[in-house]
């Protein structure tokens, strides 16, 4: 088993490498159009990978919730643990945030870049509009019309609330859904090995997106924004090793092993920019670290919903950058304002496109900031989306141990080996 997981690993790292190596060539001896070409080519393995795990997404948060929530036995505990797992989400928030404003406040990312406001983007245009995130289209979004509907389009925070109502049902009911709780053990047992099946084609999947990537920008757009590519990179180091810290103050030691546990789950949604790709794999990892499945299992889609952690710094970072590109100071009373509007606007946009640069857009509109600054953004945006997409899945892993610890699984049971 171990000489299998090194094997995977070599493969992962053999593909990361090769991809960079592959998309940089590509990019220095072919025209732009070619490039082009060749990306969509490449994108075409990607795109057919993602469709693959968004396949099994919605079938299996479905399964493993409703399992969980029936095996907890009363509403009581479901509230409970709901509520715990909220609570961290929130302090989480303002700890990403946080670290997101201070780190833009010292690095200073946009001085570098002058501008005056030119061209006016909408929101419409970046994938979102300011309609996505009024309160009354939040309820609209966090209330499926239909299951079927809400798992046609994978939409997370739908299915979560019906699988809340179906599993709060069959715990009420008990031994007389006992043979129907089996079935949705059953279901969820199967959609786990469907995606081991789908996670073989992982390496290939992480080859074509990055040769995809650098074919066509070039790893030459990393310099030409490298005081905000790295300031932000930085800033996940740093929100990386608070939440590490606070893993290892909640689990002990034990917390690294988790960490090098699921790198193989963080490389994953790293190079594809999806966080999504990772969730079942993250799940089970969970699982062999010793969290109870009843909890991994409500913890984890709830997680993707409301504890975006690198998409929250990303929001705060990327809207300071702009606004010191165009010389536009933030008072601190508006500054605070900017951090309770991204604890609203980014809980519950993961099914949104481009979420994080719809936020954006809104929230540049929302205090009179040139919109123009979204095209800054854009053009690196991929590579930032890496980054936020890997640490979106570190932050969930930590939440599920930190709920699991509040519910008092002191000792966890003897975990398996993960990865």
């Amino acid at each position: 088993m171990l000489a299998r997981q090194r094997f995977f690993t070599a493969f992962l790292v053999a593909a990361t490498l090769f991809g960079v190596l592959v998309g940089w060539l590509c990019n220095r001896s072919l025209s732009a159009e070619k490039a082009a070409e060749v990306a969509a080519g490449l994108s075409i393995v990607t795109d057919a990978f993602l469709r693959l795990i968004k396949m099994v997404i919605a079938p299996l948060v479905f399964a493993s919730l409703v399992s969980a929530i029936a095996k907890m036995g009363s509403a009581a505990e479901i509230g409970r643990v709901g509520a715990r797992a909220l609570l961290w989400f929130l302090g989480a928030s303002c700890v990403s945030l946080l670290v997101g404003l201070l780190m833009a406040h010292w690095l200073h990312p946009g001085t570098a870049l002058h501008l005056q406001a030119a061209i006016t983007l909408s929101p419409t245009a970046v994938g979102g509009n300011a309609e996505s995130f009024g309160a009354a289209a939040f309820m609209t979004h966090l209330v499926p019309r239909s299951i079927f509907e809400a798992m046609a389009d994978n939409e997370i925070l739908q299915i979560v609330v019906f699988s809340v109502f179906i599993g709060t049902a069959a715990a009420a009911l008990k031994d007389e859904v006992s043979r129907f709780v089996e079935l949705v053990d059953q279901l969820a047992a199967i959609m786990f090995k469907v995606t081991d099946y789908v996670m073989k084609a992982a390496p290939l999947a992480i080859f074509a997106a990055l040769a995809s990537s650098i074919c066509v920008h070039g790893i030459g757009i990393v310099g030409t924004y490298a005081r905000f590519v790295g300031g932000f990179y930085l800033s996940l180091g740093i929100l990386w090793v608070l939440l590490i810290a606070a893993l290892v103050w909640i689990a002990g030691a034990r917390g690294l092993r988790l960490i090098y546990g699921i790198r193989h789950t963080v490389l994953l949604a790293f190079a594809t920019s999806s966080s999504e790709a990772a969730y079942p794999r993250l799940l089970e990892q969970l699982v062999d670290f010793g969290v109870p499945r009843r909890i991994a299992s409500f913890v984890l889609p709830l997680g993707y919903s409301f504890n975006l952690d690198g998409a929250m710094m990303y929001c705060a970072f990327a809207i300071l950058f702009i606004a010191q590109t165009y010389g536009i100071e933030l008072t601190l009373a508006q500054q605070v304002a900017l951090f309770g509007l991204l604890i609203v606007t980014t809980k519950g946009v993961a099914g949104v496109p481009r979420a994080a640069i719809a936020v954006i857009a809104v929230t540049l509109h929302y205090f009179n900031l040139p919109e123009s600054g979204i095209a800054l953004v854009l053009a690196v945006d991929h590579i930032l989306d890496m980054g936020r997409s890997a640490t979106n899945i570190v932050g969930n892993a930590v939440a599920a141990v930190a709920v699991a610890r509040w519910e008092g699984v002191r000792e966890p049971a003897q975990s398996r080996d993960i990865g």
